[in-house]
């Protein structure tokens, strides 16, 4: 048996991806075949294509680290062929080969059933978005009301903060966005959120401070970095950040002083290990209270041919939003 896939090959320090018909020997171990219908494009994946991107351990790799589709085959009795399903993080697209393919299969434990969301609804969620409801459980669970003031949601117009202000304006919240693309004004506007703001901090060049004036009585926050420093120092007395990212990189310049002075919480957000009993219980919410609103504003759907196109648009900050690949009968 043969099916096409994307596949990311490394030649001369540059790595390419570009579709190939692929056999059994793709596929690997587990007990869960798939029809993939869905993937989505995620900052991880475009690291899979980069050059010492640090996330591949070995190519060639089918990117790729979600996929919603059909079982066709199960050796687990959970599934069966027909179930609609999704899977993400774990190794899928690192360490074995994901969902920008025809066929997929993974381990049992792995899989989430769908219920109440369809396959093309679950790609658009997405990691991005499992990881954005994460954090917003996280900040409710630490027990954060409408009624503590505004959140503030960095990196606004990525996948992580576009569904953040999405379920946080669902829920009541008033969201303060945070964004350096000019112009996204009037979607982050349609997603619920109430200001727009710039970048943080407003200026860079600055000193850190160990504490500013209140500002926000909780965050989501996918930047790291010296943002989240920032973000720290002006939140508000008992306040929470929920933090999944380091696109602002991996240092935070900070003291204790949020912590000891004002009682906040860091958070912190993992979507890739999360075990499974979690994982079913949080996507069984993105079907129901934490549902977004506005999935088809922020989503494009883009055939899975265009894979590396999307992908090189991750790496050069131009992507916008959620882009859904569509697998099934586009290759």
């Amino acid at each position: 048996m043969t099916f096409s896939a994307m596949v990311a090959n490394a030649s001369d320090g540059a790595i390419v991806l570009s579709r190939a018909e692929v056999g059994d020997d793709f596929l690997g171990a587990g007990e869960v075949t798939i029809a993939v219908h869905y993937s989505s494009a995620n900052y991880k994946d475009a690291l899979a294509i980069t050059p010492r991107g640090g996330v591949v351990r070995q190519y060639p790799i089918v990117p790729g680290i979600d996929l919603a589709g059909e079982v066709v085959a199960s050796d687990d009795d959970a599934f069966a062929p027909g179930d609609q399903v999704l899977a993400h993080g774990y190794e899928l697209g690192v360490s074995r080969n994901g969902g920008f393919a025809e066929l997929a299969r993974v381990p049992a434990e792995w899989v989430v059933k769908l219920d109440r969301l369809s396959t093309r609804d679950a790609a658009a969620i997405g990691t991005a978005g499992f990881t954005a409801a994460l954090s917003v459980r996280a900040l409710l669970d630490r027990g954060l009301t409408p009624d503590d003031g505004a959140v503030l949601v960095t990196g606004a117009t990525g996948g992580v903060g576009g569904v953040a202000i999405d379920i946080l304006a669902g829920l009541g919240f008033e969201v303060i966005a945070s964004t350096g693309k000019t112009d996204a004004d009037d979607l982050l506007a349609e997603l619920g959120a109430n200001e727009v703001i710039g970048r943080l901090p407003e200026d860079p060049e600055a000193k850190p401070r160990p504490l500013t004036s209140a500002r926000w009585a909780g965050a989501v926050d996918s930047v790291g970095g010296a943002s989240l420093a920032y973000i720290l120092s002006a939140i508000g007395y008992g306040g929470a950040v929920a933090a999944s990212g380091l696109t602002g990189g991996p240092g935070v310049p900070t003291t204790v002083m949020p912590f000891i002075l004002r009682a906040v919480s860091l958070l912190g957000i993992d979507s890739v290990n999360l075990p499974i009993e979690h994982r079913r219980e949080i996507w069984a919410q993105l079907g129901g209270e934490l549902r977004p609103r506005h999935l088809s504003a922020l989503t494009n759907v883009a055939p899975i041919t265009d894979a590396e196109q999307v992908l090189r648009s991750i790496q050069d900050g131009t992507h916008r939003g959620r882009t859904v690949f569509a697998v099934a009968g586009e290759f």
